[in-house]
């Protein structure tokens, strides 16, 4: 089976939805889904204002078609909101074809965030976007419940995997040179250094031992000169960022608008136990599993997950990570495609369900 994977977010942009994408298509290989990926970089592109490190197609519509047309894919999935996202959802609705949709990242609230656009114009927006969606693929059920409540449809769980030979167990810190004269406990944040992250929340915390900044965004400059204390290691690669984790006490997440937050699993993997306020995404990550074993701690006080965190032993940590192996999220991914040849409603009135694709079949 052909799937035409959409995306804004690939290559060489860091972050989760990038990072998801690619473990995602290498997880779908051995299905017998053969995944074409249309990306920003195969088109021309410009950096998206505020956001460096973030190029988006311009103007991808007539390549986007001459490749689709060529391609004659049997399923295409839009994993992402931004230019290419919009150019294959008006591809498939003037071709009268399926389509399954993502929502990975609540841009609305980033949008409010960073220029004070109302939350319920952006879900106005991104509803429109997913409404003729055959099925919209949803990381946690605490997003779903809120997305369902703000009128979407089509609403499919599809929950996220951590590669657990990259991220691998260890069960103590590991003693890395580079970081071997920094006072202990080191507390870890990873991901980008922008707007929605609540990353201010992490440094402005009095912690014990060294804080360590694994990312880069529009908001770093700013903070690297209000909190000069604290070590900021821009983006690694992905096995060096592996041993940052592993080296680490705790790691902290202090977003409380995330979908859900895949460097918590990466942590968790290496035994690096987690801290974080009890929103969507940490809940449903850090959740008590059969067992009522946790990967962290979860408190309205940040300060206070942080200290009872660290008392959280390795192995229990890794136990945690290890119900988000990547063959089953793939398998649960490949179970809500459609067909193409289902056609969808044109009607923006309108949902459909779609028919699930046959893997054994074409």
């Amino acid at each position: 089976m052909k799937l035409a994977l959409i995306t804004d977010a690939w290559h060489p942009q860091v972050n989760g939805v990038v990072t998801t994408l690619h473990e995602l298509v290498a997880a779908l290989a051995p299905l017998g889904v053969q995944v074409e990926v249309i990306h920003p970089g195969l088109f021309e592109n410009k950096p998206c204002p505020g956001y460096k490190g973030i190029d988006l197609a311009v103007r991808p519509a007539k390549r986007l078609t001459e490749m689709l047309d060529a391609m004659q894919p049997d399923a295409i999935h839009l994993a992402t909101e931004g230019p290419l996202g919009w150019a294959g959802r008006r591809y498939g609705l003037k071709r009268r074809l399926a389509f399954t949709t993502a929502f990975h990242t609540k841009f609305p609230e980033i949008l409010h965030a960073a220029l004070r656009v109302p939350l319920s114009w952006g879900y106005a927006l991104f509803r429109h976007f997913h409404r003729p969606s055959s099925g919209v693929m949803v990381p946690t059920q605490g997003v779903l419940d809120m997305l369902k409540g703000r009128g979407f449809e089509n609403l499919k769980p599809w929950t996220h995997g951590v590669d657990l030979g990259l991220f691998a167990y260890h069960d103590k810190p590991l003693d890395l040179p580079a970081l071997a004269h920094l006072p202990r406990p080191l507390s870890l944040f990873v991901g980008r250094v922008s707007y929605e992250k609540n990353i201010e929340a992490f440094l402005s915390m009095k912690l014990p031992g060294t804080r360590i900044v694994c990312g880069v965004g529009p908001l770093e400059d700013s903070l690297r000169q209000r909190f000069p204390s604290v070590v900021w290691m821009g983006v690694l690669p992905r096995h060096e960022l592996a041993q940052i984790y592993a080296a680490s006490d705790v790691f902290v997440f202090p977003s409380k608008n995330e979908t859900f937050g895949l460097v918590m699993l990466e942590a968790m993997a290496c035994g690096t136990p987690v801290a974080a306020y009890p929103v969507d995404g940490p809940l449903q990550v850090l959740g008590a599993d059969t067992v009522g074993v946790m990967g962290g701690v979860l408190h309205e006080d940040l300060q206070q997950a942080v200290t009872q965190a660290l008392r959280i032993p390795r192995a229990q940590a890794r136990r945690r990570a290890m119900h988000f192996d990547w063959p089953q999220t793939a398998q649960s991914f490949a179970s809500h495609l459609v067909d193409v040849r289902q056609r969808t409603e044109c009607d923006a009135n309108a949902s459909h369900n779609g028919h699930q694709i046959d893997l054994n079949g074409s």
